[in-house]
């Protein structure tokens, strides 16, 4: 029976496996597959290898591609890094009204994106920044501000109490406690929150979608909803795309997720 129960795990285990990895397989297959190949269905292994789809895929959202960087990247720490001064400033600093206030800032995430796209764009075209890179960022900042100071809060309520009150005493503001002390002290959390950024604004679509103008401004996710034929859906250069642009993402979290361990050994080596 023990080793029926163990067979039954492995089986279990890698059904659950493959089903995971079915979608990646499909898209990694449908994007080798040259016009031809394709009438043989996206599960069919491809007979060759045709990396056309990925030259044509590129040639059409280049240009996309650097705007989701340009965007992403600045959106990410900024936002980032004022949600950890808005995070450690309604920790610490207790006046009238500030639950009132952290309130109404979390509020500000359950508030569905499209309920505020009409005064959204009225707002990003008054300023003189509708169809510009400056307005996405400028609004995936504010969109990010609610969470991004609720995961720094709770990730600064973690921190011993003991610590801030012995740097208060012997730094005394809040701007040199917060260089001198929760800064270096705030790698895994800066990690986790720039990894929920940045996935965040990389792969949003509606804001990117509404207040993009053409190829000069739009993200790459438009750019990549936009990839189809002349007669017909070329699904191979839509996956091709689709596969560049989860490179960055990819990457991110890697990279992320390695600060996020560093961080956490040596906390434990500290203590």
């Amino acid at each position: 029976m023990k080793n029926l129960g163990r067979l039954f795990y492995y089986v279990a285990t890698l059904l659950a496996t493959i089903f995971y990895l079915l979608p990646m397989y499909t898209i990694i297959n449908v994007s080798i597959k040259d016009a031809e190949d394709l009438v043989y269905g996206p599960v069919i292994p491809a007979r060759s290898i045709f990396l056309g789809a990925y030259l044509e895929a590129w040639r059409q959202i280049s240009q996309p591609f650097y705007n989701s960087v340009f965007m992403t990247l600045p959106a990410t720490v900024i936002s980032t890094f004022l949600g950890s001064l808005s995070g450690l400033t309604f920790y610490r600093l207790k006046f009238k009204g500030s639950n009132l206030l952290f309130f109404l800032l979390i509020l500000g995430f359950y508030i569905p994106p499209q309920a505020i796209l009409i005064p959204l764009v009225r707002f990003i075209s008054a300023i003189g920044l509708y169809g510009t890179i400056g307005g996405l960022i400028l609004t995936h900042v504010s969109y990010g501000m609610p969470i991004t100071t609720l995961l720094f809060k709770n990730y600064y309520e973690s921190i011993p109490k003991e610590v801030l009150e012995a740097a208060e005493i012997d730094s005394g503001s809040i701007l040199s406690i917060y260089r001198h002390v929760i800064l270096p002290l705030s790698l895994p959390g800066f990690a986790v929150v720039s990894i929920f950024q940045f996935t965040n604004i990389w792969n949003d679509f509606l804001f990117g979608l509404v207040l993009s103008r053409g190829p000069s401004s739009q993200p790459v996710t438009v750019a990549i909803a936009n990839l189809k034929g002349t007669t017909l859906a070329a699904w191979n250069v839509q996956m091709a795309g689709a596969l560049i642009g989860a490179i960055p993402v990819l990457l991110f979290y890697l990279f992320a997720t390695k600060l996020v361990i560093r961080g956490l050994m040596a906390g434990a080596v500290k203590g």
